[in-house]
C-alpha cells in the first residue's frame, strides 16, 4: 500500500501543479533546524551525557508552584478562558512589577499567550511584512531569527564587541544599520548567550532613537532577575510610557525553573490590548489555564527561591571563572547575568564540529556558538547552572579533550 503521506510530498514536488509549483512557502520549506539541536539530536538518550547544551538550571519546579497548579486541577481549572491570561495572573504581574520595578501598569497592557517565545511572536507579528527588518544586539538566542525569517522578514545582527572589561555595544553601528524598512530593535538584556546586560543610559539612547524614528523595540528581558549585582537588571519598562512602540516580554523558565511550562507574558503598547487579544487567541487561545495558577504563586512568593537560583548560578560562575583562568587555551568574559558561559576557544573554527566531536568523544553537550549568529565560530556556550560536581566533571572532559 502506498503510504499517504509520501504519496501527498511526491505529488506537491510533482510538475504540472495548477499555479506551476508547491503551495508551500519557500520560506518555510528551506528552514533547517538550529545547530544546538543539531548537537542534542546526537546527545539525547546517551548514556553518561553531560547535557549543558540548553538554557535551563538543574532544578526542580519547586513545591509550592507545583500545589498551586495542582491545586487547579482540582478546581477544574481546566476549560477555555481569557486569551489574554486570567484575572489573578494579569493581577499577580501587576503587583510584582510594581514591588520589583516601582512602576504601575495597567491590565491593558498584559497578554499572556503561552511561552515567552510566543509572546516575541506575537509581537513580530505586529510589524513585520516582507521586505522589512528587525536589528538584533547579538550573539542572539537563534528562534529570533527564525522567527523574523518565517515572517519574511530580514534579522540584521549587530555583535556585541568582546573587551577586558566586558561585552560593548556601539550604539552607533546600530543606528547605522537600521533604514526606511527597519521595524524594530530586538535587545536581549541579560542576553543570553553572553551575559551582557544593558545600562539604563544605553537603553534610553535606543528608546529615544526608536521614538524619532518610529521603530518600535523588543525587549526580551526573561532574565531579568538572575543577575549578581542588584535585585534585577535595567528595565525599559522603568523608562517607558504607556503607548510607546515598545514590547517588554518576560517569563518563567529560568528564573523560577519552570522550562516545561511554557509561559511567559508580554507588557505591550496600551493602545495594543485588543490586537494582542486577537492574536493571543489565533496562535494559542491562550496559555493553558491550571499552569497560570502555578505562575501567580511563582510571583506572589518566589523571592526566596530566587535568590537560591542566583546563589546556585554565581557559584557556577565562580567555577568557570577559575576553570577558564587555568586554561591557556579557554578565553571567558565574565557574565553580569544570566546563566551561561560564553567561552572562546583558541583555535577552533568551527563550533558545531567540535561541540558534535565533543559529545562523541568525551560525552558533554555544549551549544555550538554557529547558533547564535556569525561572528562565533570560536565559541561554545556552557549553562553554568548546574550542581558544581556535575560543573566541574563537565570541565574535566571539555580540558582533557582539548
Amino acid at each position: 500500500m502506498t503510504d499517504k503521506s509520501t504519496s501527498s510530498l511526491d505529488a506537491i514536488s510533482a510538475a504540472g501543479l495548477s499555479g506551476g509549483g508547491s503551495p508551500l512557502r519557500d520560506t518555510i520549506m528551506s528552514m533547517k533546524p538550529h545547530d544546538i539541536y543539531e548537537v542534542a539530536r546526537i546527545g539525547l538518550g546517551m548514556d553518561d551525557v553531560i547535557p549543558l547544551w540548553f538554557g535551563e538550571s538543574d532544578f526542580n519546579t519547586p513545591e509550592f508552584i507545583k500545589d498551586a497548579c495542582k491545586q487547579a486541577l482540582d478546581d477544574n481549572k481546566t476549560f477555555y478562558s481569557y486569551a489574554r491570561g486570567v484575572p489573578e495572573i494579569r493581577a499577580s504581574i501587576i503587583k510584582y512589577i510594581k514591588r520589583i520595578q516601582g512602576v504601575e501598569i495597567n491590565d491593558a497592557r498584559i497578554t499572556m499567550p503561552g511561552s515567552t517565545m510566543l509572546s516575541i511572536v506575537l509581537a513580530l507579528e505586529c510589524l513585520i511584512t516582507d521586505g522589512d527588518n528587525i536589528v538584533c544586539v547579538s550573539p542572539i538566542w537563534p528562534n529570533i531569527s527564525q522567527a523574523t525569517k518565517m515572517l519574511g522578514g530580514e534579522p540584521r545582527h549587530i555583535r556585541l564587541e568582546p573587551r577586558d572589561s566586558g561585552w560593548y555595544l556601539d550604539l552607533d553601528r546600530m543606528f547605522d544599520a537600521c533604514d526606511a524598512r527597519t521595524k524594530a530593535i530586538f535587545i536581549n538584556s541579560p542576553g543570553n548567550p553572553t551575559g551582557w546586560i544593558a545600562t539604563k543610559e544605553e537603553q534610553l539612547s535606543i528608546l529615544e532613537f526608536g521614538r524619532k524614528n518610529n521603530i518600535a523595540i523588543i525587549s526580551d528581558e526573561v532574565y531579568n532577575r538572575l543577575v549578581y549585582d542588584g535585585v534585577a537588571a535595567p528595565s525599559f519598562l522603568n523608562i517607558t510610557e504607556p503607548d510607546d512602540l515598545v514590547f517588554i516580554v518576560n517569563g518563567f523558565s529560568k528564573a523560577y525553573a519552570m522550562t516545561g511550562w511554557r509561559l511567559g507574558y508580554m507588557i505591550a503598547p496600551e493602545f495594543m490590548m485588543n490586537q494582542l487579544l486577537m492574536l493571543a487567541g489565533v496562535n494559542n487561545t491562550g496559555a493553558p489555564v491550571f499552569t497560570q495558577y502555578g505562575a501567580v504563586a511563582a510571583l506572589d512568593h518566589g523571592e526566596d527561591f530566587i535568590k537560591t537560583m542566583v546563589d546556585h548560578c554565581r557559584n557556577g560562575r565562580d567555577i568557570m571563572m577559575k576553570a577558564t583562568a587555568d586554561s591557556n587555551r579557554i578565553k571567558m568574559i565574565k557574565p553580569a547575568g544570566a546563566f551561561y558561559a560564553f567561552i572562546e576557544i583558541d583555535g577552533m573554527t568551527n563550533s558545531l564540529e567540535f561541540a558534535k566531536h565533543l559529545m562523541a568523544t568525551a560525552k558533554v553537550g555544549l551549544a555550538p556558538g554557529s547558533a547564535f549568529g556569525e561572528g562565533n565560530e570560536s565559541f561554545v556556550r556552557i549553562c553554568f547552572a548546574q550542581e558544581p560536581a556535575t560543573l566541574e566533571t563537565a570541565l574535566e572532559r571539555l580540558t582533557a579533550a582539548l
